[in-house]
């Protein structure tokens, strides 16, 4: 967020206007108490003419000149102690001289020999009698310090031309002027909290920074669907939501990321809970069994498993069943659909570390490659406990999530700084649950829009979801006719 650029701002302000909504609400309210709650201020002004007596035309030139000048240090003597202590020795007035000074301002117009002076009370009529006794005094007093010793004629001569005159509405407060400024002032703190909070969020927004701290390819980006949470979706035949295209995406990306090495035990994972790393999991299964593929879900999170609830399949006995030597894989083992398996947890050990990282597991996992084309290993997040990694080493890589907007930087890199620690090959990242609609995801498709669509939504006006396969990718990857037996795996023990 350094150099945001025009568009950001835009999208910070979509995203956030309830940030200035707010504030300037909270501005207008505030400025509308303080100018109810203000005591209305009447003003009254009194001009002078300030003149030099000449005899010629030279004379009153000079004379001009001189009055100008002293005109400036008349209106600090206007607001000054003396005026105010022989305007509060008045009749009438029933002020002290501080009070009086208070309510006094002056000033000389540029240029000429006019002073204004302003008299500002709460009360109409005391205002007009304050100005009135000091245009009374403020005459007097300038003559009689202008009058040469031994003189009786002053050299300057002061006239009162206009006033004193009050005004009939108050000249604060101003409702309409207060109100526009608070305004004004809560559309700019607003905008200031909006920018200041997105500065200030270390989450991950993008794929981009996503790459850029994980050092490794974004696979996909996942679009939020509330559907997702409470079982798995339609992603076969005629599933072809936001959701499942980036799936489908994210199916294609793993077939390539790297074809030296070919992928066939996979470690789902994340950094923090909640990430959605089990309903992921499933969805990428479900898609390698759509594309014919022998697939094997394994719930390797004996903590918190989540794939048989989320599957609707019995729990109880599985992963754990196995490695303890209680039961044989064809009795844990269970189908769902064409082309998938699942392994449940089983029972939760007082030591999941330990058993996943023993030499039973390493075995297990190697019969069970002969039996499976892919492997989908649900795992706990890495940043908590140390399964996942654990789990990691021994697979042909791993698939990290993060969710967009609530996965921190820090908590990415810490995920994948466990993941090297044991030498676990990263694969690449899902920025998962991207905002569906709204700044976010306007400004997510715009930015990492999949190759070869890009072109054609700009074109079209069309904003099409994350992660849409090529047609010919879609036909190649279509579902098998024919329903495939169990696989042999009467064999694995």
């Amino acid at each position: 967020m350094g150099d945001m650029e025009l568009r950001d701002y835009i999208r910070v302000a979509r995203k956030r206007w309830w940030m200035v909504v707010t504030a300037v609400a909270v501005a207008l309210a505030l400025g509308t108490l303080l100018t109810v709650q203000a005591v209305p201020q009447y003003a009254t002004s009194v001009t002078f003419f300030v003149t030099t007596p000449s005899a010629g035309v030279s004379d009153a030139y000079q004379g001009g000149l001189f009055s100008q000048e002293r005109v400036k240090s008349y209106s600090t003597l206007l607001s000054g102690d003396r005026i105010a202590q022989l305007v509060a020795g008045s009749p009438g007035i029933d002020l002290d001289a501080t009070e009086v000074r208070a309510r006094i301002s002056a000033q000389a117009v540029p240029e000429t020999v006019l002073l204004q002076a302003t008299v500002t009370d709460s009360s109409k009529d005391r205002s007009r009698l304050i100005a009135a006794a000091m245009a009374e005094r403020f005459k007097t007093l300038v003559e009689s310090l202008e009058t040469p010793p031994g003189k009786k004629v002053s050299s300057v001569k002061v006239e009162v031309v206009a006033g004193p005159e009050t005004a009939d509405t108050p000249v604060s407060p101003r409702p309409l002027r207060n109100l526009a400024l608070a305004a004004v002032l809560g559309l700019i703190v607003g905008a200031a909290a909006a920018v200041l909070r997105e500065v200030l969020d270390t989450t991950v927004k993008t794929a981009e920074a996503l790459q850029e701290l994980a050092s490794a390819p974004v696979l996909a980006g996942v679009p939020f669907d509330n559907d997702a949470k409470g079982g798995p979706m339609t992603l076969t035949g005629g599933g072809h939501s936001a959701r499942a295209e980036a799936l489908r995406q994210l199916r294609t990306n793993l077939q390539y990321v790297d074809v030296d090495r070919p992928v066939k035990t996979l470690v789902v994972t994340s950094a923090v809970p909640g990430e959605g790393k089990s309903s992921t999991a499933c969805g990428v299964a479900m898609l390698f069994a759509e594309a014919g593929q022998r697939v094997l879900i394994v719930d390797a999170d004996l903590r918190r498993p989540r794939i048989a609830d989320y599957l609707g399949l019995e729990g109880a006995a599985g992963l754990t069943t196995v490695l303890a030597g209680k039961a044989s894989v064809d009795d844990v083992l269970q189908r769902y659909g064409n082309h998938l398996w699942v392994l449940p947890s089983g029972f939760l050990p007082p030591n999941p570390s330990e058993l996943l990282g023993s030499q039973h597991m390493a075995t297990l996992m190697d019969e069970l490659r002969e039996v499976f084309d892919t492997i989908i290993i649900d795992c706990p997040p890495l940043l908590p406990v140390t399964d996942a990694a654990v789990v990691a080493a021994r697979a042909d890589g791993a698939l990290l999530l993060a969710r967009s907007r609530r996965t921190t930087s820090a908590q990415v890199t810490g995920a994948v700084k466990a993941l090297k620690s044991v030498d676990a090959r990263l694969l690449g990242c899902v920025l998962n649950m991207v905002a569906a609609k709204g700044p976010d995801a306007y400004y997510y498709y715009d930015e990492y829009s999949v190759k070869g669509h890009s072109a054609g939504r700009r074109a079209s006006g069309r904003r099409e979801p994350i992660g849409v396969v090529p047609d010919v990718m879609a036909a190649r990857d279509a579902p098998a006719a024919d329903v495939v037996s169990a696989p042999p795996v009467g064999s694995v023990r």
